[in-house]
């Protein structure tokens, strides 16, 4: 098979999917790598790396003529003008929130397969939780870069990888820590790292949230639009001059006052308060996060090119939770109706006799 590896364009992108070592394996393996020229520039890997690795380096077109192609972020405006019909892309998605998007997957007969929705058969994200953890670990220093100073109170709403490494490391620095979760599991988790916790009500959120001077707000609902836990009345409300780092901005933002930014501009004040929403957060530490990446997706990029597209996603439960789209038809419901599609999730049958 021949796998894709074009150069991300989304701004302030600097990741790259697949590092050579992971090339070189796939290549072994008896497949084809295209990797666009400068697609390893934003981590310092010249093209020559992935030439002695066993890639052939592209232009951006040939990188996207594949049986399948791997990438970090959602298409780009740019992406759809290169993909050909009925491309597949492995790669994020985050489809709630964005029909346009979703369209123009399904207008060009696309697949896509978001790596934010694959789970494993202990209800673990592989290909979110290496990212999660790295946005979560970032939330503490953005938080001191913006106010200039170490948050003394600190709020984490969610108890997942991110809200976790961020509690560590908001711990790490000195600062007050509280954990709000819904679920009794999630407030467990958190309680026995040693974080103080509640149950995550608006009675209790708002009590935390009024005397806190950072938030970092990392709540995950596979498929669903992020809760707004922190609604713009409570947000008016906080202490002037504090920060929410809104680590599920991809999926809304956990606070109606969230809307997304950049590593250019990534903050703004909204209700007297300073906002973080960068997307792609892990973008800024992309070596770390690349090598994270590539090591994650690797098993799978070789199950895909060994089996073929559609056999693997009918024979691997983990692949096969994270098809969004199908052939250009759209697989998930809420995704479907937000786009104003149609819905269809194909048969296990139907994919096992899809071999490209």
């Amino acid at each position: 098979m021949i796998i894709g590896v074009p150069r991300e364009t989304k701004e302030g992108e600097r990741r790259v999917a697949l590092l050579p070592a992971a090339v070189e394996e796939i290549v072994a393996a008896g497949h084809d790598v295209q990797v666009e020229t400068h697609a390893g520039a934003g981590i310092g890997v010249e093209d020559v790396a992935y030439r002695d690795a066993g890639a052939t380096v592209v232009t951006a077109r040939d990188a996207w003529d594949a049986d399948f192609v791997v990438k970090v972020k959602e298409m780009q405006p740019g992406d759809f003008s290169r993909a050909p019909r009925g491309a597949t892309v492995f790669s994020y998605h985050h489809l709630t929130g964005a029909p346009q998007r979703t369209r123009g997957l399904a207008e060009r007969g696309m697949t896509a397969i978001a790596w934010e929705l694959m789970r494993d058969a202990q209800g673990r994200f592989p290909l979110l939780a290496p990212m999660s953890r790295i946005a979560g670990r970032m939330a503490p220093d953005i938080a001191r870069q913006v106010l200039g100073r170490a948050p003394a109170e600190v709020l984490v709403l969610g108890a997942g990888e991110a809200s976790l490494a961020a509690a560590r490391a908001a711990a790490a620095h000195g600062s007050r820590v509280t954990v709000l979760a819904r679920s009794e599991r999630s407030r467990d988790v958190a309680r026995s790292a040693g974080f103080a916790t509640d149950t995550a009500t608006p009675e209790v959120i708002e009590r935390h949230a009024l005397g806190a001077d950072a938030v970092f707000a990392a709540v995950f609902e596979p498929g669903k639009p992020t809760p707004k836990l922190l609604p713009r009345s409570l947000v008016r409300r906080m202490k002037r001059g504090a920060l929410i780092v809104d680590i599920s901005i991809e999926e809304g933002g956990v606070a109606e006052t969230s809307r997304r930014t950049t590593h250019a501009e990534p903050t703004y004040v909204e209700e007297g308060v300073m906002h973080y929403c960068v997307g792609n957060m892990p973008a800024a530490r992309p070596q770390e996060a690349s090598a994270a990446l590539s090591d994650a997706a690797l098993p799978f990029v070789l199950d895909l090119a060994r089996m073929g597209v559609g056999p693997a996603l009918a024979g691997i439960a983990e692949l096969r939770s994270g098809l969004l789209v199908w052939q250009g038809r759209v697989v998930d419901r809420a995704v479907a109706e937000e786009a104003g599609l149609p819905w269809a999730a194909p048969s296990e049958s139907e994919l096992a006799e899809d071999a490209a």
